[in-house]
């Protein structure tokens, strides 16, 4: 009688993983973790990102510079000549395109942010991935954007005399306060978009609504002095207030209500995150 092989021992001593898959009711932590550990298909998409915005363009990649220049002349025209905005002395075209910059970031994060669950829907419903790598991909394709929209700023200011100060040091933050607003309101209404899609149509208007509302075409100063502490609570104004300090040596250095308005934002940003963890769970069902 031939005697067992080994190998038939060990075969039998193994017993087989068991996984369990349990409902969850709960809020979902973020599991912040995996998304480093996918960090090369955030790599991949920030590439997609950037590369399928611009393709079968003709003009390709300067519709990164051209689209705030146009913008620009657009508000200097209408704001700067005809409606005699004023702009604490500086230039408008250069008052206008400072405070643009940070605003385009805000406003591209936002709505890409917001559409990411819409837009990778087919993806998401085949293969898992960390459902966060999608609307950071969109915030680190539209800082790309933004460093080559911010060479030509630096240009301009070359040309009208204004040479950057120590205060240039400070952009950082206020860039991280820009992307951080952006990113919060594009993951509350990232879950509302997949349920009801005319809710973006909603967003759109709230954006356009709210520039108005922020410093984009026109000083601080001209804001009453009694409604200029609610005014300060939208963090954008403190943002586009600062880039002109930063940059131009307008406007009011961070202060006790530039901090008082990013803590706004950081609940309403790690509350967006947990919303949008929490639904990326039922899109599924949608798709």
């Amino acid at each position: 009688m031939p005697s067992p092989s080994p190998n038939s021992n060990l075969q039998t001593s193994i017993t087989p993983p068991v996984i369990l898959i349990e409902a969850v009711h709960k809020w979902v932590p973020l599991n912040l973790h995996e998304v480093w550990e996918f960090r090369d298909l955030l790599y991949f998409l920030v590439q997609r990102e950037i590369k399928s915005r611009y393709r079968q363009m003709a003009l390709g990649p300067l519709w990164i510079v051209l689209a705030p220049l146009f913008n620009m002349v657009i508000f200097s025209v209408i704001f700067g000549r005809i409606a005699k905005l004023p702009s604490d002395g500086i230039p408008y075209p250069l008052f206008s395109y400072a405070a643009l910059l940070p605003w385009t970031l805000f406003t591209t994060v936002a709505t890409g942010s917001s559409n990411s669950l819409e837009a990778y829907k087919s993806i998401i419903s085949k293969v898992y991935f960390p459902r966060l790598i999608v609307p950071l991909a969109g915030l680190i394709s539209n800082l790309v954007d933004f460093l080559f929209s911010f060479l030509i700023l630096l240009g301009m200011m070359a040309c009208y005399g204004y040479w950057p100060h120590w205060t240039i040091v400070t952009l950082p933050l206020f860039l991280v306060v820009c992307g951080m607003a952006g990113l919060a309101i594009g993951l509350w209404f990232a879950a509302w978009i997949v349920h009801f899609r005319d809710v973006a149509q909603i967003l759109n208007f709230g954006l356009r609504a709210l520039m108005y509302a922020s410093p984009v075409v026109y000083a601080m100063s001209v804001v009453p002095p009694k409604w200029l502490t609610f005014y300060r609570l939208n963090p954008m104004t403190n943002v586009i207030d600062g880039f002109r300090w930063a940059l131009l040596g307008v406007g009011a250095p961070p202060d006790r209500m530039m901090l008082f308005s990013t803590l706004i934002v950081i609940p309403f940003l790690v509350s967006g995150a947990y919303y949008f963890r929490r639904t990326e769970r039922t899109i599924v069902d949608i798709a």
